[in-house]
């Protein structure tokens, strides 16, 4: 029987069943999860979330007229707009948002570019930046309207949340659409440097404050302060219809987007590389073989570019200094390692039983590939403070020292950490898509927030350490530090080698 739409269903029709098949696909994804931890990280976000939009509000000095409560309502407006624009970046780079059925499975169940939007949508929550913004928000408006407008002040939050992340999705979704035109892909860039070059500009010439102040966000934060009135009725009204608006709108860019090619990722799959010498070595044969399906990736090099870039230019346009540019690295090395560190030995896929017939030590290629993710980690970690320390100045030789400690720290932290859970946890992943992921949303979650936990402490420790008389103290520690983290990378060296553990790993990932 024909599996096409017909011409008679109406844009009504369309969507109805858009919504259908996102519920089967979730389901789909879920059955395929372990549904006792599913349930149980679901009802942790919950819970947080619930916590961090009330608990505020009954802690004392909360909805004052007065003091931290009227300081942190002044700055909410400029929050919000933050928000916004983390979402916009988050979803471009990652090319529409999120995949809820990777590119090979939709070739043989296809679905409709709609089904496509609504899922990159649903998935967008699921990440970490999203939720440490989302909380953010949510527990400075708690905080400063405090218990009595609590509730109608949180519904316009939320709103403002949905809104923002849907206005990113068809932002993100023109911009992908762009990229698969001729010439698309430089036009992209060419934008990119223009934004870069204003924020820059606004910054240098310090009119970068009036921009922020000027931002329409001040109307919602007024609109949700003082409880239910007729103000916050038309402004929750008209979010609402905001958000219903760019839901629907969203589908147009994604359906443009489908009809292309996508040029970056062909222009990969099909490219001419010319041979090279041969390596002098089986771990240098292994690590120009990883590093090229690294490098040729596009989600690895879109990745790597925002995360390299993005808090390099914040910490550059805020004019942060070195003692709290620790913190810098750690963000960026646990950014990395989500784009295929957390499940490194899905980037071969079905050259793994390939990788497995030849004659080189089991050893070797663990090496191979854990040096190759830590020259990515801290190639893309050096370029952020670089570019955030154009405009710090000279650094004492213990901040130089404690900064340097950072850098070597967290990368061998993160490293050692992602090839332990690519071991105990790997997944078949197809990661051609500029949209793809290591592993299933839930996990990324769970990935994301204990490496940022991890290396935010490790980040503070030695901000911590700028201040301390001797470099040598900052040395002293990252030489104890590392030769932990080392000893627990060579017990994930020891796994790998192990041949019943290798073959559960290399079965699971080349699957796909």
């Amino acid at each position: 029987m024909p599996t096409a739409a017909s011409s008679t269903d109406g844009p009504v029709a369309a969507a109805r069943r858009a919504v259908v098949d996102v519920v089967h696909l979730v389901r789909f994804r879920a059955a395929h999860g372990r549904r006792r931890l599913l349930a149980g990280a679901g009802a942790t976000v919950l819970a947080l979330t619930t916590a961090v939009a009330v608990v505020p509000a009954f802690l004392p000095g909360a909805g004052g007229v007065d003091g931290r409560a009227r300081e942190l309502l002044i700055v909410l407006p400029t929050a919000l707009a933050g928000f916004v624009l983390l979402a916009v970046v988050s979803a471009a780079a990652s090319g529409g948002g999120r995949e809820l059925l990777a590119r090979d499975p939709a070739a043989v169940f296809p679905v409709s570019p709609t089904t496509d939007h609504l899922g990159a949508l649903l998935l967008a929550p699921l990440n970490i930046a999203w939720l440490l913004q989302a909380w953010l928000l949510l527990g400075v408006t708690a905080y400063g309207v405090g218990a009595g407008a609590l509730a109608p002040a949180q519904v316009v939050v939320l709103l403002w949340l949905a809104a923002g992340t849907a206005f990113a999705q068809v932002l993100a979704w023109s911009l992908e659409g762009v990229r698969r035109l001729p010439h698309g892909m430089a036009a992209v860039r060419v934008l990119n440097l223009v934004v870069l070059g204003v924020a820059l500009w606004l910054q240098v010439s310090d009119r970068l404050t009036d921009v922020l102040d000027a931002v329409p966000t001040r109307g919602v934060v007024v609109s949700l302060a003082f409880g239910v009135t007729p103000r916050w009725a038309v402004t929750t009204a008209a979010l609402l219809v905001v958000v219903v608006v760019l839901v629907a709108l969203g589908a147009v860019p994604a359906h443009l987007a489908a009809r292309r090619t996508p040029r970056d990722e062909l222009k990969v799959e099909s490219g001419r590389y010319p041979a090279r010498s041969m390596p002098r070595s089986p771990l240098g044969a292994m690590v120009r073989t990883d590093r090229a399906s690294v490098w040729r990736a596009v989600p690895m090099r879109r990745g790597v570019i925002v995360l390299a870039l993005g808090p390099a230019l914040v910490a550059l346009l805020g004019d942060l200094q070195w003692d709290t540019m620790t913190i810098l690295p750690g963000l960026v090395a646990s950014g990395g390692a989500l784009l295929y560190g957390v499940n490194a030995w899905c980037l071969d896929s079905r050259g793994t039983l390939w990788r497995e017939s030849l004659p080189v030590p089991p050893g070797t290629v663990f090496d191979a590939r854990a040096y190759v993710l830590a020259e990515f980690l801290l190639s893309a970690s050096v370029l952020t403070v670089v570019v955030a320390g154009l405009r710090a100045g000279v650094p004492s030789a213990a901040e130089l020292s404690a900064l340097c400690s950072t850098l070597v720290v967290v990368t061998v932290q993160v490293v050692g950490a992602s090839m332990r859970w690519s071991s105990a946890r790997p997944y078949a992943v197809d990661l051609r898509s500029s949209r793809a992921t290591p592993a299933p949303p839930a996990m990324m979650v769970a990935y994301s927030s204990r490496l940022a936990l991890s290396t935010t402490l490790t980040g503070v420790l030695f901000s911590l350490l700028t201040r301390a008389p001797s470099p040598w103290v900052s040395l002293s520690l990252a030489v104890a530090m590392v030769a932990w983290s080392t000893a627990r990378l060579l017990r994930a060296r020891e796994a790998w080698v192990d041949p019943v553990e290798r073959a559960r790993v290399v079965t699971t990932v080349a699957v796909s």
